[in-house]
């Protein structure tokens, strides 16, 4: 067995018994072109922990649709922090509503499903999570929904989104997306670091928003807006280390040497691909 650029390769072995062939464990998955891949280039690929869940041989008829859904949260993420930012003069999210209805949502719903049919979980719950995220920030951004607006006795909109019922519920709603996003951080620590930092920013960048939105409400606007800028710009940096690490899963996939480190962590928990039987015994 010989390794190169992380790829394992070997064989496909195959035992011969009475009831006719059978695999060999999955101490390996077989990838595209008869490859083999190690729990650390399966992590690094799927953005989830290597299990021996049975997935028959989707791996190898289906495309790794994991860059695909990171790509939609990318090109959202970095268009909504940079307007965020105010770069350029930009001053709302209102021209830029297709990122949260299309651009995002569709491709990390259609990962989503596709993580689903493969078996991995991990990334299947984070492409679903940021899906469902965009769709109901997007909603807040469309003046057609009237949801400012219903804050408003005269029905206007402008007047609607500077009331503080309506800033102080997008605040609490943002503080529990950065709580469940800091439960989600804890647990991307069993993939690799880019994907973890990828959650700590983000809860980060969730927690601040929402102070934004907290002092609004509370009509210190100075403070808002330096509030605003500053947790876009952490979120600038989550988008940053999505654009890296699609790169680094798009390069493994074409078999491009490229050595792009993604800090494994997996090799600090004891082995994920072992059955849920086995875990119960061990327990």
């Amino acid at each position: 067995m010989s390794a190169t650029n992380g790829v394992t390769r070997r064989s496909n072995e195959v035992v011969e018994c009475d009831e006719g062939p059978k695999p060999a464990p999955l101490s390996h998955t077989k990838s595209i072109g008869g490859m083999t891949i190690s729990p650390e280039l399966f992590e690094k690929l799927y953005l989830t922990p290597k299990t021996s869940a049975p997935v028959g041989d989707f791996r190898k008829r289906f495309a790794n649709p994991t860059p695909l859904g990171m790509m939609g949260f990318v090109i959202s993420a970095l268009t909504f922090a940079a307007i965020l930012m105010g770069w350029g003069g930009a001053t709302t999210l209102v021209g830029v509503a297709g990122i949260f209805y299309f651009t995002g949502p569709v491709l990390l719903l259609l990962a989503c499903i596709f993580e689903w049919i493969m078996g991995n979980f991990f990334s299947m719950m984070a492409m679903g999570m940021f899906a469902v995220f965009w769709l109901s920030f997007g909603v807040l951004q469309t003046p057609s929904w009237g949801i400012a607006a219903s804050y408003s006795t005269t029905g206007s909109a402008a007047e609607g989104a500077a009331s503080v019922g309506y800033n102080a519920a997008v605040a609490l709603y943002l503080m529990v997306w950065g709580f469940w996003l800091f439960t989600v951080f804890c647990f991307a620590l069993k993939t690799n670091t880019v994907f973890a930092l990828i959650f700590m920013f983000a809860f980060m960048s969730s927690f601040i928003i929402g102070g934004a939105y907290w002092k609004v409400s509370t009509g210190d606007y100075d403070m808002a807006l330096k509030l605003q800028k500053a947790g876009a710009a952490i979120f600038f940096i989550v988008a940053l280390l999505g654009y890296y690490i699609t790169v680094v899963m798009m390069a493994a996939e074409l078999r491009i040497t490229l050595k792009l480190p993604v800090g494994d962590l997996s090799h600090f928990w004891p082995k994920s691909d072992i059955e849920m039987a086995e875990m119960e015994k061990t327990d």
